[in-house]
């Protein structure tokens, strides 16, 4: 009979702490941070902007330590911020020290087609694409205000690069013809210059000759493009490899351009390889 009690008592124990065991709250999760979110009213564009922002291990506001900068067009993120901060981490690890470690800027994207394109006499694309054509708000907005507001609010030093892809690198090719001094990296992957008929191309080499008076370092990739989104007979990589030969015919010191062409790439697979590989070219190591 003892020995009955005995087994009652420890089965009734053992319930006991497995009650308490599974009432027990679940250790609290701690959130992964990235970077931080931050916004801008914009006075040129009449809108708030957010921005996504990764600081460099390290960084902190009372240091004296100061960074290079990266200006990211399609920075969401769901777009390119992540996977571009990745990279820009990867390659300032102090086993990699590839990249110095920099301060990327993810500018979020509201209406690309509005920010990235300057006004087409083509009547077509007009009607294709309405509310396009307000690129040079874009670029006072970047020129007046977000840079001056990444200036005064984060620890940054005098290198601005930027990334852009399609109608990004439309909107870099843009700034580097009309205010090249904006950036002193650019990094112009796929670029759309079938915009407007190929226009920006048209422009004759000699104004690489004039416009660049500080060092400039251009990296331009496409890979296996096809036509155009319109349709337009004009290849992409062809209109890519011709904005590379107009920088070099101009044999402007000032200006150092590389032309990376990525035949196993695709338009929706080349941004990440050629940010990478356009870090070799900006930060050549040499061999040991």
């Amino acid at each position: 009979m003892n020995n009955f009690f005995i087994l009652v008592l420890l089965i009734a124990t053992t319930t006991v702490f497995s009650q308490k065991e599974k009432s027990k709250p679940a250790e609290a999760t701690k959130p992964f941070v990235l970077g931080v979110i931050d916004e801008i009213q914009s006075e040129e564009l009449n809108e708030k902007r957010v921005l996504n922002i990764y600081l460099p291990e390290g960084y902190k506001v009372e240091d004296a330590t100061k960074y290079p900068v990266i200006y990211l067009l399609d920075g969401s993120a769901d777009e390119d911020f992540i996977h571009i901060s990745g990279l820009v981490q990867f390659n300032s690890f102090e086993w990699i020290n590839q990249v110095p470690k920099s301060i990327v800027v993810g500018i979020a994207t509201v209406d690309r087609r509005r920010d990235f394109t300057f006004s087409t006499t083509i009547e077509t694309d007009k009607k294709r694409f309405p509310g396009s054509g307000h690129s040079n708000k874009f670029i006072a907005f970047i020129e007046k205000e977000l840079q001056p507001f990444i200036d005064k609010k984060y620890r940054t030093t005098e290198s601005r690069t930027i990334i852009g892809q399609s109608l990004g690198g439309l909107l870099e090719t843009e700034i580097l013809l009309k205010k090249p001094s904006l950036f002193n990296k650019y990094v112009i992957v796929s670029p759309s210059l079938w915009w407007d008929n190929g226009s920006l191309l048209n422009q004759d080499s000699e104004i690489f000759q004039e416009s660049f008076k500080e060092p400039t370092e251009v990296y331009i990739a496409v890979g296996k493009e096809g036509l155009t989104p319109t349709e337009i007979p004009r290849v992409m990589e062809v209109d890519a490899n011709l904005l590379a030969e107009k920088i070099k015919i101009s044999k402007n010191k000032s200006i150092k351009v590389f032309f990376d062409y990525l035949p196993n790439e695709n338009h929706a697979t080349i941004l990440h390889p050629a940010v990478s590989n356009s870090f070799r070219f900006f930060y050549p190591q040499t061999q040991k």
